[in-house]
């Protein structure tokens, strides 16, 4: 059984997810508010967070901020806050992917699936765990203990962020379309608007020490996606 933290201030709607995530399998811690996360972070092991963010005390971006450093795997925010705004500013502090309340329960498990999905990728073949390190200069990405190093320093990635960047390394020297990158990063279809993925790209590009203003390591070219420079990591 999967395991998640959901801080939700609204009593009723926290019980109300709570009891479905249980029944589906998802066992689910629910607090009211942020004040206890981090030792409870410690002591539940969870695979995924769920943040709502107007909460009583430190909102749900200050906490996504705060505990980031120190959890690794994939946070979700479930908010009735729907400004693009607020949703870029989550996912430049680290959030994976953000659900607008009022929120279908089959919609939000679907996400909270795509998201654990992530965490726990299912090996297929012996075959593709002999091809699970990637090496250019001196940056590592092992896929099966989901680590990425750069010049002997462990890389500190999201889910998100280490599957964009394994999925990049892998069609080194090859556009990947947005397209492809919502499609088998994110788990959605691209609508042409929706910037999620240029943000994350940014938060990558910060942690691989590349260059904000002119990326040599990871670029974009306009109209057609992303590029991974193989010759870059020296």
């Amino acid at each position: 059984m999967h395991k998640a933290i959901l801080v939700e201030d609204d009593e009723k709607l926290r019980k109300l997810t709570q009891e479905f995530l249980n029944a589906n399998d998802i066992q689910t811690l629910a607090l009211e508010d942020g004040s206890d996360l981090e030792k409870q972070i410690a002591l539940f092991e969870p695979e995924l967070l769920i943040l709502d963010i107007m909460l009583p005390g430190k909102d749900g971006l200050t906490l996504c901020r705060e505990i980031r450093s120190q959890f690794t795997g994939p946070i979700l925010f479930m908010s009735a806050k729907g400004d693009n705004v607020d949703q870029v500013i989550g996912l430049e502090l680290g959030a994976d992917d953000y659900i607008v309340k009022p929120v279908e329960p089959r919609l939000l498990l679907a996400r909270v699936h795509a998201l654990l999905r992530r965490v726990n990728p299912i090996q297929t073949s012996s075959k593709e765990s002999n091809e699970d390190l990637l090496r250019f200069g001196q940056l590592t990405i092992d896929k099966k203990s989901r680590q990425t190093s750069l010049k002997g320093e462990t890389v500190q990635l999201t889910s998100h962020e280490f599957d964009m960047l394994w999925l990049l390394a892998k069609n080194a020297s090859k556009v990947v379309d947005r397209d492809t990158l919502y499609t088998e990063i994110i788990g959605r279809e691209y609508d042409g608007v929706d910037r999620s993925a240029d943000v994350r790209i940014s938060r990558l590009r910060k942690k691989l020490h590349d260059d904000a203003k002119a990326p040599f390591r990871i670029k974009t070219i306009w109209g057609k996606g992303f590029f991974f420079v193989s010759d870059a990591w020296d």
